[in-house]
C-alpha cells in the first residue's frame, strides 16, 4: 500500500484507522452531578503538554469520556519544548514511534514522510526540537483532543464527588470544577523545585538564572557567561549565550571527567518498562540509583555545538565553593581558581519535592513517600530517591497512614516524580505511551468499582434480545416471555 503523499491524505488514513478501531469508543461512566449541581467530570487532566495530551486519549480509548485537559500555557506553547527546552535536536533517535498505541499513521514518521516523502526521513537525523512541537499540535487536533488553555490549577480539596478543584482562567475567572479524578501531568517539573546551590541562592534572578526559567540571551552578548553543571540542560544553554554573542562561556563541572555513556538508552524495552514496577522498592532504587549515579553523557551534538566555539572552556574539578558580588560583577571561587562572570546559569536540575507546587502543599505530608518504605535501608548518596511518592500500580498517591487521606486515590501521578514507581514511562518520550495506558486502564478499573451498583443494575436492565420470537413455531417458551405484538 502505497504511503501518503500529503497530510491530508494521511489524516484521512489515520480517520479510517481510528474508524477500524472502534474510537472514540461508546462512554460507560455514569453521568453525576455534585450536590450543588455541577456537573462532575470522570477526569480532569492537568497538563495540555506530551504526557497530558497522551493520556487523556488512552482515557478515551478506554471510554472515559467526560474528561477535561487544562493547561495554563496559552495554545502551541506547552510543556517544554518552544520555551526552556533549547536543544536543537530531541535526544530520543527517530525511531522510536512515540506514543501512538501501535497505530502506525499516528507516528512522527508517517506525518513527517507525508509532508517531506520518504527519501527526507532517510535523511533527517534526529527530530528538530520545535518541530516536535508542530507534531504534538497535529496529534491534539487530529485525535480530537480538546485542551483549555490559559488555566491553571491553584488547590485540591477532597469531597463527596470525589475531588473539587480551584481553576484560575487567564482572563480573571475563577471556577471551582467537580471531578472523580484528577491527573496531574504537569512536566518534569510539576512536583519539583528547581536545584539551587546555596552559593547562587542570593543572587538568583539578577545574576543567575536557572535553565528552567525564561532567560534573556540577548542581553548576554558581549559578557561573561558561567554554566553550571556537565548534562545537557547546561549545555545547551551555553550553547544559546555563545550563539548569542556571549564574550565567554564558562562551563563548570564537579566531575573530574567527562561521561561518555547514557546508560538510560540501554533500558527501553519492553521488559524493563513493564518489569520495573513489580520490583521490589531496593531493586528499583538500584536501577535508578547506578544509572543517575554513572552520570548522563552530554549528547554529541550538543557538545560539538559548545566547543565548536573558540571561547568556551571548561573547567573539571571545579565546584563553585562561594560567589560574591565585586562591582556589579559575580565572583566565583573553585578550589583551584576563582573566576569573574556577569551572568551565570545553572544546569542543576530538579529535585523531587511534593510541597514545591502550591496545589499540594497542604497535602504533601500525607502522601507516602518511598523514604517510608526503605528511608532506612537507603545510603546517604542515595537520599534525593527517597523524596519519590510511592504510588499505586495505577499512578495514584497513597496515603502514608492508613485512613488518614483516604482522597488520594482519586490523584494520579503522571510525572517524572512516578519514575521510582513506575519507571522513566511518564517523563520522557520513548515509553510514554505504556505509561498512559497503564494509568487510564486502572483509573477505568477504579470507575467501575467505584460505581458498581450502577453498573450491576444496567446489567440487570439490559435487554438487547437475540431472537425476537418468530424463529420457531408458535408456542415455543420463551426467557423472557414474548411480549404479546412482539
Amino acid at each position: 500500500m502505497p504511503a501518503p503523499t500529503s497530510l491530508q491524505a494521511l489524516e484521512a488514513d489515520l480517520a479510517r484507522d481510528l474508524l477500524l478501531l472502534n474510537y472514540p469508543p461508546k462512554g460507560w461512566v455514569p453521568e453525576a452531578h455534585a450536590a450543588d449541581g455541577r456537573p462532575v467530570s470522570d477526569v480532569i487532566v492537568a497538563g495540555g503538554g506530551m504526557l497530558g495530551l497522551v493520556v487523556s486519549f488512552a482515557l478515551r480509548r478506554q471510554g472515559v469520556m467526560r474528561t477535561r485537559t487544562l493547561d495554563q500555557a496559552e495554545a502551541g506553547r506547552e510543556g517544554p519544548w518552544v520555551t526552556y527546552a533549547r536543544m536543537n535536536t530531541l535526544r530520543s533517535p527517530n525511531h522510536l514511534t512515540g506514543p501512538v498505541f501501535g497505530i502506525a499513521n499516528l507516528t512522527f514518521r508517517a506525518w513527517y514522510e507525508a509532508q517531506h516523502g520518504a527519501a527526507a526521513w532517510e535523511t533527517l537525523g534526529k527530530i528538530p526540537r520545535a518541530m516536535w512541537m508542530d507534531y504534538l499540535v497535529w496529534y491534539r487536533n487530529v485525535l480530537d483532543l480538546p485542551v483549555e488553555n490559559g488555566v491553571r490549577l491553584a488547590a485540591i480539596r477532597p469531597a463527596p464527588h470525589g475531588l473539587d478543584v480551584d481553576l484560575e482562567h487567564s482572563d480573571g475567572r475563577k471556577e471551582t470544577a467537580a471531578t472523580r479524578k484528577l491527573v496531574l501531568a504537569t512536566g518534569r517539573e510539576g512536583q519539583a523545585r528547581p536545584r539551587i546551590p546555596a552559593p547562587f541562592a542570593p543572587y538568583l534572578g539578577s545574576h543567575v538564572s536557572h535553565t528552567a526559567t525564561d532567560i534573556d540571551f540577548a542581553a548576554l552578548k558581549g559578557k561573561d557567561v558561567a554554566a553550571i553543571g556537565l548534562g545537557a540542560s547546561a549545555l545547551d544553554n551555553a550553547a544559546c549565550a555563545l550563539e548569542a554573542g556571549a564574550r565567554q562561556v564558562t562551563v563548570l563541572a564537579r566531575s573530574p571527567t567527562v561521561p561518555r555513556i547514557n546508560k538510560a538508552k540501554g533500558i527501553v524495552y519492553g521488559g524493563f518498562t513493564h518489569g520495573f514496577p513489580t520490583l521490589p522498592p531496593e531493586w528499583r532504587l538500584k536501577l535508578l540509583d547506578y544509572v543517575s549515579s554513572y552520570r548522563v553523557a552530554p549528547p554529541h551534538d550538543t557538545v560539538l555545538r559548545v566547543f565548536g566555539h573558540a571561547n568556551a572552556a571548561l573547567w573539571l574539578e571545579s565546584p563553585v565553593r562561594s560567589a560574591r558580588l565585586e562591582d556589579g560583577r559575580l565572583r566565583l571561587e573553585t578550589p583551584e581558581q576563582s573566576l569573574l562572570v556577569d551572568h551565570v546559569i545553572l544546569g542543576t536540575g530538579f529535585a523531587i519535592d511534593l510541597s514545591a507546587p502550591a496545589e499540594l502543599a497542604e497535602h504533601a505530608p500525607l502522601i507516602r513517600t518511598h523514604a517510608d518504605l526503605i528511608g532506612d535501608r537507603a545510603t546517604p548518596p542515595q537520599a534525593e530517591w527517597l523524596a519519590f511518592p510511592a504510588l499505586s500500580p495505577s499512578f495514584q498517591f497513597v496515603e502514608r497512614e492508613a485512613g488518614s487521606a483516604p482522597y488520594l486515590e482519586n490523584i494520579y501521578c503522571f510525572t517524572y516524580a512516578a519514575a521510582m514507581t513506575h519507571g522513566n514511562v511518564s517523563g520522557d518520550i520513548p515509553a510514554a505511551g505504556e505509561g498512559a495506558e497503564r494509568l487510564a486502564q486502572g483509573l477505568a478499573a477504579d470507575l467501575f468499582r467505584a460505581n458498581i451498583e450502577q453498573h450491576f443494575q444496567a446489567m440487570v436492565d439490559f435487554e438487547d434480545p437475540e431472537l425476537f420470537g418468530d424463529e420457531l413455531p408458535e408456542g415455543t417458551p420463551w426467557s423472557p416471555p414474548v411480549k404479546s405484538g412482539g
